[in-house]
């Protein structure tokens, strides 16, 4: 079973136009998704080898329902 948990996180307003004009030209994704694959990406770049970390980041990537 799948746990989510909300956080909250202040990025500079250039990021986030990015990431406006993302997800305005890609509907399937959504705020929730980005950041999900984005953290995920940086934890797997920097040393996380656990593979709950990789299925989450391919998960995500990939839009599999988990």
């Amino acid at each position: 079973m799948q746990v989510n948990i909300s956080i909250l996180a202040e990025i500079p307003e250039d990021l986030h136009e990015s990431l406006k004009s993302f997800l305005e030209s890609h509907p399937a994704w959504d705020q929730d998704r980005a950041f999900s694959a984005a953290l995920s990406l940086f934890l797997l770049q920097n040393g996380d080898s656990d593979r709950r970390t990789s299925r989450i980041y391919l998960d995500t990537l990939f839009n599999y329902a988990t």
